[in-house]
Parts: C-alpha cells; structure tokens; sequence
C-alpha cells in the first residue's frame, strides 16, 4: 500500500443536456447527475460511480456506463440533503469523494458551478482540467460513427426533399415560385423539414432556407417567397431524439437558370470540398485543410474572409472556415480553421465551403467525412449540383 490519496475527478451535470456527462455514460436522463471516477493507484482500473435520481436507479443500472450506481441519498453528508436537486447531487458528490479518502478533486469544464461551490464547501481543493474528455469525445467509437452514420442519412433525405420541392414548383409570371397555389416560402420549405424529421424522430433547430441576397449572409435562416432562378442555401442540421447525436448537410438549389457568376462561384466550391477533403487524414492540422480550401478559392478568383473597413466586397468571398467537428453537438472540436488542430482517427468533421456574393446569394455545399487509418470516409451520397428537378 501507498496510503496515497485517491485521483477523482468528477463530470456532472444534466446528461440529456451536457453533451460531456451524455458522451460517457450515454444514458440521457433528464435530472441531475454525477459521474466520479476513482483511481485508488493502486493498479486496479479506475472505479465509476454514478449518482442519480432515485427513481432512475434501476435504468441507470441496465443502460448507462458506470461500475457503481447509487443516489444522492446514499451519500447524505452530516448535515442532510438540500431539498434542491442540483444541489443535493452536489452535496452527495462532496460527501462521495470524502467517503473515498480523497482531498483533491478534478472537474471537467462543462460540470456546474455548484458543484464547485459544494465541494470547495465540503473542504475539498478543486482544479479544473479544460481538456478533460475532449479527445474522448472527438474519437469517435463504433457506436458513436454508426448513429452519425444514420443521423446523415435521415439529414440528407431531408436535404434532397427540400431541394426537390423548389427545383420542381411551378413558378408565377412575376418569378415567385408556386407551390399548391401558393406562393412557395422559406417558411413553408422549413416547416415540410421539420414535420419530414419529426417523423423520423428528430429534433430540428430552425433549418436555412435563404433565397438570392439573403444568402449572402451565411447564417441568415432566410424568410419570404422564394424566386426563379436564384440560388437557395438550404441548410439542416438536426438531432436525433434517440441518440442525440447530429446530422449537417447542405446544398444549394437554383430553380431555372443560374446566373453565370453563381455557376463560377459553384465550381470553385466543389472543387475547394474536394481539394479539402483528399487531404483529410490522422495527423493533418485542420489549419492546413483551410490553407488547402483557401488555396483553391483563390486559385479561382474569389477572395477569403471579411473585408476590412476600407475595402468593398467586389467579389465573391468565402467568409467562414472549411469546417467543424459534429457528435453530441453540432459543432464541436475539432475545427478545419486557423488553428485547427491535427485530426486524429474517429474525428468526424464537415467540410463546407461557400461563397457569398451581396445581392446575389450565396452557394455552399457541404458533407460530413468521418477520419479513418488510410484517409478520411464521406458519409455524404447527394449529389452537389445546382439543379435538383431529378
């Protein structure tokens, strides 16, 4: 024996909401919860104690990830529980760790305040880690590449849906396109979305539909009649009721014929996507991947980033970075920006260039690439075109 103090560290939280707390135990309940691991050093593997309602025991017990299983009140400190949830978990947190021998503790970064007060309250020194559970979370596991897989899939039906819908309506003599004659708008395209995915069991935040210069902002959510022969950015991003995990796909839609500068500012997208994405493997940065995307851009004539104060946007511009780490989130680390780290296998990231043009829209295409030993595997099957009436 040592007679060295236990290493604990603690993630805590609400899993159906701390996407931290959901990535380990992977059972989403909807109440306060604790996770402390216990390393007694000793050479044994490190002991997980799960704290939850009391009501949620038996669940807890058959579907999350822990080695034991108790409830606040297992843990009831000297001076009894709070008649608060929270902080009552907090306080059988605090009375856990002491019961374990323990005078230090660890949290992750997503682990409420109070639990920091109650353990600093119950005498205990309290560090933080930042990157606690990060590269957990980014290396995705079987499971974890499985329900993206599908979250993608249910995403990109949706996405052609939308898609199809606009390509096909028929279209007023004024340009407003038409659909069970009425006027067809972002409105309407965004609710057939969220009532497709609310049949699939999804949860959908509100979906970018935006029509011609209303696209030239890359996060307008968009609103009003949609036209002929202006690019629409359609963009879905939902999660899954059932895994919480998320899908990101996007495309653009043009009804009729594009303008001849949108179709140049297509090409260069795609072809930026795929000069991104035959560089995605283990141990490249995600800053290079931008470099690669921005290198590609230019190479056709369009600029990057935002102009400075004294300089107008008399070009196409790619505004954003080439991409973003998805799981539990929809955007997480790592980031296919400035500074970006290197990728490592199980990271799944989209990659989404755009161009925006003011008053005239903008175009983004985007699939979502899981990072594997030989390279990188594209969840995404649809195709990345401008005309979706097939």
């Amino acid at each position: 024996m040592t007679g060295r103090a236990p290493r604990v560290t603690i993630c805590a939280g609400i899993p159906a909401l701390s996407a931290a707390l959901h990535h380990r135990i992977r059972f989403p309940v909807g109440d306060p919860a604790a996770l402390v691991t216990i390393d007694d050093g000793q050479g044994a593997p490190p002991r997980r104690v799960l704290i939850v309602r009391d009501i949620e025991l038996d669940r807890a017990r058959k579907n999350a990830r822990a080695d034991q299983f108790a409830s606040p009140a297992d843990f009831t400190p000297a001076a009894g529980l709070s008649g608060d949830r929270e902080t009552a978990t907090a306080q059988s947190v605090a009375e856990c760790v002491l019961r374990a021998g323990a005078t230090r503790v660890s949290i992750d970064r997503s682990t409420p305040a109070i639990f920091w007060h109650q353990l600093l309250a119950a005498g205990l020194e309290v560090t933080c880690d930042p990157l606690d559970g990060v590269a957990l979370r980014r290396s995705k596991d079987a499971q974890e590449i499985a329900w993206l897989r599908q979250c993608q899939k249910d995403t990109e039906s949706a996405v052609k849906m939308a898609c199809q819908t606009i390509a096909t309506s028929p279209v007023r003599d004024d340009g407003v396109l038409m659909r069970d004659g009425k006027p067809l708008t972002s409105q309407r395209v965004r609710e057939a979305v969220d009532v497709f995915l609310l049949r699939k069991g999804y949860l959908n935040p509100e979906a970018i539909i935006a029509c011609g210069a209303m696209g030239s902002d890359c996060h307008e959510h968009g609103s009003g009649e949609l036209r002929t022969c202006e690019p629409v950015l359609v963009d879905i991003f939902p999660r899954s009721r059932r895994s919480l995990y998320n899908g990101d796909c996007t495309r653009t839609v043009v009804h009729g014929a594009p303008p001849r500068e949108l179709i140049k500012m297509h090409g260069a997208v795609v072809a930026a996507k795929a000069a991104a994405i035959a560089m995605i493997r283990p141990g490249v940065t995600g800053e290079a991947i931008h470099l690669e995307t921005a290198r590609v851009i230019r190479e056709h004539g369009f600029a990057m980033g935002m102009p400075s104060s004294d300089e107008t946007w008399a070009q196409a511009r790619m505004t954003h970075g080439t991409g973003h780490g998805v799981g539990l989130e929809v955007h997480e680390p790592p980031l296919l920006a400035a500074k970006g780290p290197a990728l490592v296998v199980g990271d799944v990231v989209t990659v989404e260039p755009g161009l925006y043009q003011p008053g005239l829209g903008g175009v983004r295409v985007e699939d979502m690439v899981v990072v594997t030993d030989a390279g990188c595997e594209n969840l995404g099957e649809l195709p990345e075109g401008l005309d979706w009436r097939n």
